[in-house]
C-alpha cells in the first residue's frame, strides 16, 4: 500500500513542481497571442474554458489506455508501479507538455509538420504518411469493438452492422462539425466520469482493506516474456505514449494562453498516470497477486473481463454502468478524435483551410469510405503493431522536442533523457516482439542501446553543427 500511496504523491507533486521547471524551460509567455484568438475559425480554432480543455484533452488521450494497459502491465508485478510513476513524471507529461506547446507556438501544427521543422523534411515525409495512417487504423479499430457489446445490450434487431453504422455517423459528425458542437459538449462528462470510475476503484481498495502489494522487480508474468522490453511497450498510455501528441494539437488550438498549458498538457497526463497507477494496484489487489489476475487477463474475458469484474465488486451498480460506459465509450471517443486528427493532419500537409463545411467534406468524405471498407478487412497482425508504433511517435516526437529545447537555448535534457530511454526501448522491442524479428533478448536487448546511443551522436553532432552554424553568421 505504500508503493501505492506514494507514487501518487509523486506524480501530484511531479505536477506541482517539475512541470513548472518544464514550463519555464519551454518559455510559455501568457503576453502572446494563442492561435485560439489570432487563428480564430469558429471549428477547430476557438478559445475553450481551460477546465474543459484539460477534460477534453484527458479523454483524447486516454480512453481504455491507462485501464487495459494498466492491467495486462500489472501481469509483471508491481515493477510496473515504478514505470507508471517515473514514466509519467518524467517522460509522458514532458512528451505531452512540450509537444502540445510547439504545436500551439506554430498555430496548432499537426504533428508531422512539427517533426519536419526540426527533424528534417525526410522525416517529415515519412511521419505524414504514418500519422494519417496510424489515426484512421486506431479510428476504424474502434468500431467494431464497441459495435459488438452495443449489440449485446439491446434488442436483437439492433445487431453489430446497425451500431457499426450508428457509430461511423458519430465518428463523421464529430469529425466535421465544429470541435464546441459534439467534443465539446460530451468529453469533458465522460472526462469526469472516466477520472469518477477510478478514483472509486482506488478507494474501494483502500477503504475495503485490500492488499497491495509493495513494489519489487521482480518479473512475475505468466507467460515469461521479458520485463525489458515489453513492459514498457504494454504499459504506455499511463506512462508515455506517442499518440497523444497526434492529438494534442486540436487543444492546442483551443487554449486561451500559454500559461495556461501546463494544466491542459502535463496536467492531463498526470491525471492519467494515477488512473493508470489506481488500475495497476487494483488489478494486484483485487486478486490477490499476479496469478489471480493473469487468469482473468489471459483468459476469455480479458481485460475487459476484469474491468467489469472489479467496478461491480467495488462500485455496486453504479460500477457496472461506470464499466459499460468506460468499455463502451471510451474506445468511442478515441476514435472519433483519432479520425480528426485525421482530417487535421491531411489539411496542413496540402495546406488546406477548414473554415468551410465544403473543405472539411473533401477531406473527410473519402477517407470514411477508406474507413468504411477498413472495417471489413481483417488485420491483425498489422494491429498488432500498434503498440510498437505508438511508443515510436514518442521517440521521435521526443528528439523534435529536444531539438527545438537547444534552438531555444534552454535545458533539452528533460527531452533528450527520456528520447534516449525510449530509442532503446523501441528498437530492441521490435527486435525481440513475437510481431517483431524474434531475435533472442541479449542480442536485441544490445541492438537496442546501441541503435539508442547513435542516435543521441547523431543529436550532439546536430547540435554542434547548429552551433558552428550561429557562431559563423555572427
Amino acid at each position: 500500500m505504500y508503493t501505492f500511496l506514494l507514487g501518487l504523491l509523486v506524480l501530484i507533486l511531479g505536477y506541482l513542481f517539475y512541470s513548472k521547471y518544464v514550463e519555464k524551460q519551454f518559455g510559455a509567455d501568457s503576453s502572446k497571442e494563442t492561435p485560439a484568438y489570432k487563428m480564430q475559425d469558429g471549428v477547430d480554432y476557438m478559445p475553450m474554458a481551460t477546465w474543459k480543455v484539460f477534460l477534453i484533452q484527458l479523454l483524447n488521450i486516454a480512453g481504455l489506455g491507462p485501464i487495459f494497459g494498466a492491467l495486462q502491465g500489472a501481469l509483471y508485478g508491481p515493477v510496473a508501479f515504478v514505470w507508471v510513476i517515473v514514466g509519467c513524471v518524467l517522460g509522458g507529461a514532458v512528451h505531452d507538455y512540450l509537444s502540445g506547446m510547439i504545436s500551439l507556438k506554430h498555430d496548432g501544427a499537426s504533428l508531422s509538420e512539427i517533426h519536419g521543422k526540426y527533424l528534417g523534411k525526410k522525416v517529415q515525409s515519412v511521419m505524414r504518411f504514418i500519422t494519417v495512417f496510424f489515426c484512421i487504423i486506431v479510428g476504424v479499430v474502434f468500431v467494431s469493438g464497441p459495435a459488438a457489446l452495443l449489440a449485446q445490450l439491446t434488442p436483437g434487431y439492433l445487431n453489430t452492422g446497425f451500431w457499426i453504422a450508428v457509430i461511423f455517423v458519430y465518428y463523421f459528425l464529430a469529425t466535421i462539425l465544429p470541435i464546441d458542437v459534439v467534443i465539446g459538449k460530451i468529453y469533458p462528462i465522460f472526462g469526469i466520469c472516466l477520472f469518477i470510475m477510478a478514483v472509486g476503484v482506488g478507494g474501494g481498495i483502500l477503504v475495503n482493506g485490500y492488499h497491495i502489494p509493495e513494489v519489487s522487480f521482480q518479473n512475475l508474468h505468466p507467460a515469461k516474456l521479458s520485463l525489458w522490453p515489453m513492459m514498457f511497450v504494454t504499459i504506455a498510455c499511463g506512462a508515455i505514449s506517442g499518440f497523444h501528441a497526434t492529438q494534442s494539437p486540436m487543444m492546442a488550438r483551443c487554449i486561451k494562453s500559454e500559461k495556461l498549458g501546463r494544466q491542459a498538457f502535463y496536467g492531463a497526463m498526470i491525471a492519467e498516470g494515477v488512473i493508470a497507477l489506481v488500475w495497476v494496484a487494483a488489478g494486484l489487489a483485487f486478486y490477490n497477486g499476479v496469478p489471480g489476475l493473469g487468469k482473468v487477463i489471459l483468459s476469455k474475458a480479458g481485460a475487459a473481463g476484469a474491468v467489469f469484474e472489479i467496478s461491480k465488486s467495488l462500485l455496486g451498480p453504479v460500477g457496472s454502468v461506470l464499466a459499460i460506459l468506460g468499455v463502451i465509450v471510451c474506445p468511442i471517443t478515441t476514435g472519433d478524435t483519432a479520425f480528426r486528427s485525421a482530417r487535421l493532419a491531411l489539411a496542413d500537409i496540402i495546406k488546406y483551410p477548414q473554415d468551410k463545411i465544403k473543405n472539411r467534406l473533401i477531406l473527410a468524405a473519402p477517407m470514411f469510405a477508406v474507413s468504411i471498407f477498413l472495417t471489413f478487412v481483417q488485420f491483425p497482425i498489422l494491429w498488432r503493431y500498434m503498440g510498437w508504433l505508438t511508443q515510436a511517435f514518442a521517440m521521435v516526437t521526443l528528439w523534435a522536442c529536444s531539438v527545438y529545447l537547444v534552438k531555444a537555448k534552454k535545458n533539452h535534457w528533460i527531452s533528450t533523457l527520456p528520447a534516449v530511454f525510449m530509442s532503446a526501448v523501441c528498437v530492441s522491442y521490435i527486435l525481440q516482439a513475437p510481431e517483431g524479428f524474434r531475435v533472442n533478448a541479449v542480442f536485441s536487448n544490445t541492438v537496442g542501446i546501441a541503435a539508442a546511443a547513435a542516435f543521441f551522436l547523431i543529436f550532439l553532432n546536430k547540435i554542434k553543427n547548429q552551433d558552428k552554424s550561429m557562431k559563423s553568421a555572427a
